[in-house]
């Protein structure tokens, strides 16, 4: 993938560097998708062998709903790349771009909403990198998520001034109602400070430790449980699920994470305790999948050592039994 950027102009001509750089970005953006569905093993999430805390998903519903909505990356990378404006005039452009595959997911899903959060999230990320190409900046981490926050401005304050009272109709609305939670909306305007400060520290750090892909994506999970108000968790369980999730996950933080083989074994444990309970921490998947986008966004390729770590593990479990997923 090559994020060169371009020399910055008030406008900029459609050529085929730029539709490449556009669905190059795009493409960093759907692997953390990918990514994030296919890691395991994860709390209460839909996983390669498992349902995790749902009845109505699975894998293959994911394989589905990633496949409708792959083009919307590439959408909104073209948006940000051709777009001359203020970063939070673009928002009703991305919006309406969003609306349009989310429509897409649910036909593909028959109704079954599997990545509508991560739609939003990924849709606002790869805009931001294409504004930063624009303008020439590098795409780098910090670069990345101000700029998520500069298009999302406001964001807050104009969707949910009014949703305190009876009248909240979406899942956001009611939960800022109940609890004051900003859920998604605060995490980007914010600029995604779970990610910036928990998903990629945790995820550079298992890459360092020689970790394997799938569990440095684990270990970046949990960090980001343990840190960031989730709001698909308060919104199945209320606020003592999420003290709950918390609170384990900080405890697997503390055992190392899937760094280490007590913390892991840790994770398989939280996985039983949020499929009997039905937790399912949606928001902090979503935060991993953007967590992979930056970090692809910016440093362009997996490692090497983690990739090759992973096919050592699935080697090593295929031999010891054969119907297992790998590791």
């Amino acid at each position: 993938m090559d994020f060169s950027p371009h020399p910055s102009s008030t406008t900029i001509a459609w050529t085929e560097e730029t539709e490449s750089t556009a669905w190059d970005i795009g493409s960093a953006v759907l692997s953390g998708v990918l990514l994030e569905v296919s890691a395991f093993p994860k709390p209460g999430l839909v996983a390669p062998c498992s349902m995790g805390s749902h009845d109505d998903m699975d894998l293959q519903t994911f394989m589905l709903s990633s496949a409708a909505i792959a083009p919307c990356f590439h959408a909104c990378a073209r948006a940000g790349l051709i777009s001359d404006c203020e970063p939070e005039a673009l928002l009703p452009l991305l919006r309406a771009i969003g609306r349009a595959f989310d429509a897409r997911l649910l036909a593909a899903t028959h109704g079954v909403n599997t990545q509508r959060g991560i739609l939003f999230c990924a849709g606002l990320l790869a805009a931001a990198a294409g504004r930063l190409v624009r303008r020439g900046v590098a795409l780098r981490a910090p670069a990345l998520v101000a700029e998520v926050a500069a298009i999302a401005h406001g964001l807050c304050a104009r969707e949910l001034a009014n949703a305190g009272g009876e009248d909240a109709r979406t899942a956001g609305e009611i939960l800022f109602r109940r609890f004051g939670a900003l859920g998604v909306r605060g995490e980007v305007e914010a600029g995604f400070p779970s990610v910036a400060l928990h998903g990629l520290p945790a995820l550079n750090a298992a890459f360092a430790a020689g970790r394997s892909l799938n569990h440095s994506l684990v270990h970046a999970l949990i960090a980001l449980i343990a840190a960031s108000e989730d709001s698909t968790v308060l919104w199945r369980g209320g606020e003592e699920a999420l003290a709950f999730l918390k609170a384990e996950a900080t405890a697997i933080v503390g055992l190392g994470g899937a760094i280490t083989d007590e913390g892991l074994a840790a994770v398989e444990r939280l996985n039983q305790a949020c499929v009997s309970r039905n937790i399912s921490p949606g928001g902090a998947a979503d935060l991993l999948a953007v967590t992979v986008g930056v970090y692809l966004l910016e440093n362009r390729t997996i490692p090497e050592s983690a990739m090759a770590k992973s096919h050592s593990n699935v080697r090593k479990r295929r031999d010891e039994s054969p119907a297992s997923c790998g590791g």
